[in-house]
């Protein structure tokens, strides 16, 4: 089953040991870390998780971003048109959530001299720049911010910014709970507050952040992937270190990791 489409060499990643709550999702699952603007490395990951699907039969196979798509790396824009087709062209197939990085983007649009304003020093300027909008560090003058968002905005394709506005901030199968950076173990996926699940800290080695599901989440980089009880960590990091890593959830249980290099 041929769903996506150049690869190279997966490292190899590391399994914490194993955990109490086993991850049952409906239906299998490839949970991809944060991308931050790294479109050669996403592209080689989704050729090894097709490779994958074909090798091992998978049927109705879904494919999960955990947000902060944009950013850092040097090619967010081409990173959102290459997610954006897919979640069109494959409904039903993949899942896009929103991270941090998503969000501050959209804070800028809507208000680059306030809220929006730090955007630019956390990566924004990286984006800016692939979308052919230039200019440094330096000028952050309200007019020159101001300029940059309406720059910004223009040069979005049709209908994105929408899509990343609807972009929900969780979503689960079965027992998995996909969530961008972390749970608070006392509320329910949809009674948790955009801070904990855009910008908490799930805490290495800490409890399952909610009863009864299983986490898979990014926002904290790890050197590896690792499995921790209840819970499996997908960010390496691929903005600095090249490695792009996805977490394969069964529905018999088991845990495996992909991994790409830029």
């Amino acid at each position: 089953m041929n769903l996506f489409a150049p690869l190279r060499r997966s490292a190899a990643p590391r399994d914490a040991g194993r955990a109490a709550l086993t991850p049952r999702p409906e239906r299998s699952l490839y949970v991809i870390g944060d991308v931050h603007g790294c479109h050669d490395a996403l592209s080689a990951l989704l050729t090894k998780i097709d490779a994958d699907i074909e090798r091992r039969s998978v049927t109705d196979p879904q494919v999960v971003m955990l947000g902060d798509m944009v950013d850092y790396g040097p090619d967010s824009a081409g990173v959102l048109a290459l997610v954006q087709n897919l979640a069109r062209d494959l409904p039903g197939h993949v899942v896009c959530l929103k991270g941090q990085h998503e969000s501050q983007m959209l804070d800028f649009l809507d208000d680059p001299t306030g809220a929006g304003r730090d955007w630019i020093g956390e990566g924004g300027l990286m984006t800016l720049r692939s979308f052919g909008i230039g200019g440094g560090f330096a000028n952050h003058t309200p007019d020159a911010l101001a300029a940059r968002a309406r720059d910004l905005r223009a040069a979005l394709p049709d209908g994105l910014e929408t899509w990343l506005r609807g972009l929900p901030h969780w979503w689960e199968s079965g027992n998995v709970l996909c969530i961008h950076a972390a749970a608070d173990r006392d509320r329910a996926p949809w009674e948790q507050p955009a801070h904990t699940v855009l910008q908490g800290s799930p805490g290495v080695g800490g409890p399952p952040p909610l009863d009864g599901r299983f986490v898979v989440h990014g926002h904290i980089t790890v050197d590896r992937p690792e499995r921790q009880p209840g819970r499996v960590a997908v960010d390496t990091g691929c903005y600095w270190t090249g490695r792009l890593t996805a977490a394969a959830l069964s529905p018999t249980g088991e845990v495996r990791f992909l991994q790409a290099d830029s």
